[in-house]
């Protein structure tokens, strides 16, 4: 069997306005060829966060990053590098997995205090092989993706809780 390609994932989306973080695990075989996050028209991700910031999931790509950084929210994924056939999570070779560089992120980013997991993968990967800084306060939330079947409205339900109090 041939072994899969080495894959890397994005950059942080962030600012010096970030108060919370929401990691996936890795961008999905889509997301990499588009070069965006969350490119699989049928995530949950750009509808819910655009139906709780009030943006419209419609719009250009950079202006819905522009609208989450405004809101004080920064995008990222726990795994920098994988192999993976495909783009279920049950695909990455967990051999291969390379975690991203949270130490330096946190440390350039003190305002961060909410770290949300899109799904269980990210979680789970993120508490096994990241060093979880212990100011910070983790939630894991239903997963947007497609392969998760959970109703629409019980996903947004949950993510409700990324809004401030």
């Amino acid at each position: 069997m041939m072994t899969p390609p080495l894959l890397h994932g994005f950059d942080p989306v962030v600012d010096d306005r970030a108060r919370m973080l929401i990691l996936g695990s890795f961008p999905s075989a889509q997301s990499l060829v588009a070069h965006q996050y969350y490119a699989n028209p049928r995530n949950a991700f750009w509808p819910i966060t655009s139906e709780l910031f009030g943006f419209d999931a419609g719009a250009p790509y950079e202006s819905r990053l522009a609208a989450l950084r405004a809101q004080g929210v920064a995008l990222w994924d726990v795994l920098h590098s994988c192999r993976r056939v495909g783009s279920a999570d049950s695909a990455i070779d967990p051999k291969s997995l390379v975690v991203n560089d949270f130490t330096e992120l946190f440390a350039s980013y003190p305002s961060i205090t909410r770290v949300y997991f899109n799904g269980a993968k990210a979680a789970q990967v993120y508490h096994r092989l990241a060093q979880p800084d212990q100011r910070l306060h983790f939630r894991r939330l239903p997963s947007t993706s497609p392969a998760h079947a959970t109703r629409a409205g019980v996903k947004l339900a949950a993510w409700r809780e990324i809004l401030p109090s």
